[in-house]
């Protein structure tokens, strides 16, 4: 089946093989590296990815041009660039997908952004299941030093940037930014309080910009299209460019589709992934991966879009699209997330540390029907605490049961009137 939109980073997308340097630059690959070099300068390029506004396709939404921006001018050297394939959000799978698709994608965007922060030195930082994209990313990387677009002088600029893959040990918390850069410097990967911020003081002291591998896959169809043609890709005034939306769960047709930001998540389940299993009702989903609020029903038809989410009490986060049907217990659901994170936890800081496992357990009473009354209102406040935690793996990892409380607080009741899990039966 054709697509329905243009596909701007799946366009070289095959089965069961990613795209050659060959192929890729048959697609314009390269030429947007090619024409920073030869007429743009640092600020130009942070300047049209700013205005494109690129936001973070990693979960945190956080605008790439400003991050790019916050790199100071008389900041020393060397200055790092990290790209982040460490996508381990339950539900999230875009990632290992372009890898697989058109690493040459990937490895452009880490180099012009590198170019418009001056950075000499670039790490891909991968998880330890995504081996098979490692080995992808080592011989693609020298396949490129040999064609000239990586190492010293650049396509015989005085431009010069080599990167090297970095295999996590493998924590969900790695994922985060500054227990990330504490990762590859050796150190447990306990996060980091800014300020300052990496882009200030981050790898070894030194700039450091860190960002996620869709991320970067866009920067070089905005430098080669601009700022206003990304900005058209999408069907929301505030929003901008294309999603790689994964789906998973009671559909027909789970996988990753890219699709313009702000299509709507109807069309999203019933064109793109097929609709609902048979005999399968939407009941909720979780819009953006494991750490992001349920959503119900009623807002099946909402845009995706980072602030139509946001206004619906939810996030686009990763654009990971878990759909759940109306035989599926949300109890249930929100423990299995919350024994995950409970699990993945670094232990830092006291909220998240105890308030995950409290939490967990009132779920698993509550599931198991030991629940009561006054577990509520428990929930609630441990919900809350966890706000006050360190970094933000405890808001994420609570966001769940935020979804369940709003909108599914009957279910709990039920299972606590009943004494058990109502949906075992069904």
């Amino acid at each position: 089946m054709a697509p329905k939109y243009p596909q701007i980073l799946f366009q070289n997308r095959k089965p069961g093989r990613i795209a050659t340097l060959e192929e890729y630059r048959q697609s314009g690959g390269y030429q947007a590296l090619t024409a920073i070099l030869e007429k743009y300068s640092d600020k130009d390029v942070q300047e049209e990815i700013a205005e494109a506004r690129l936001l973070g396709r990693g979960g945190a939404a956080f605008p790439a041009g400003t991050k790019l921006m916050s790199v100071a001018d008389d900041a020393p050297f060397p200055r790092y660039i990290v790209c982040n394939a460490d996508e381990m959000e339950p539900g999230t799978f875009k990632d290992r997908v372009l890898i697989h698709t058109d690493p040459h994608m990937i490895i452009e965007g880490i180099i012009i952004a590198g170019y418009a922060v001056m950075a000499e030195k670039g790490i891909i930082f991968i998880r330890p299941e995504y081996e098979s994209g490692a080995r992808i990313f080592d011989r693609e990387i020298e396949i490129a030093r040999k064609a000239g677009y990586l190492g010293k002088n650049i396509l015989g600029s005085n431009y010069s940037l080599d990167i090297v893959v970095h295999r996590s040990a493998g924590r969900y918390i790695c994922g985060e930014v500054t227990a990330q850069l504490n990762a590859l410097m050796g150190k447990r990967p306990n996060p980091m309080q800014p300020p300052p911020y990496p882009t200030e003081r981050g790898l070894w002291g030194l700039p450091t910009v860190l960002s996620n591998v869709e991320t970067f896959a866009c920067i070089p169809h905005i430098i080669k299209n601009g700022s206003e043609w990304f900005k058209g890709l999408a069907k929301t005034e505030t929003g901008a460019g294309t999603k790689i939306f994964c789906v998973s769960g009671k559909v027909k047709r789970p996988g990753c589709f890219e699709l313009p930001i702000g299509t709507r998540l109807s069309e999203i389940i019933e064109e793109h992934a097929g609709g609902m299993i048979g005999g399968s009702e939407f009941k909720a989903c979780l819009p953006g991966g494991a750490s992001t609020p349920f959503l119900p029903p009623k807002y099946y038809d909402i845009e995706m879009d980072f602030d139509t989410l946001r206004n619906a009490g939810s996030r686009l986060g990763t654009g990971a699209i878990m759909v759940f049907d109306h035989k599926t217990c949300l109890v249930a659901a929100t423990l299995n997330l919350t024994e995950f994170f409970v699990r993945e936890s670094c232990g830092w800081c006291t909220p998240c540390r105890e308030g995950l496992p409290y939490i967990r357990d009132l779920l698993w009473r509550i599931e198991n029907g030991e629940g009561k009354e006054e577990f509520l209102p428990m929930l609630d406040r441990m919900r809350r605490h966890l706000w006050r935690a360190y970094c933000a793996f405890a808001p994420g990892a609570v966001s769940p049961l935020e979804g369940l409380l709003s909108h599914f607080e009957d279910e709990l009741r039920e299972h606590i009137s009943q004494g058990k899990c109502p949906f075992k039966s069904i």
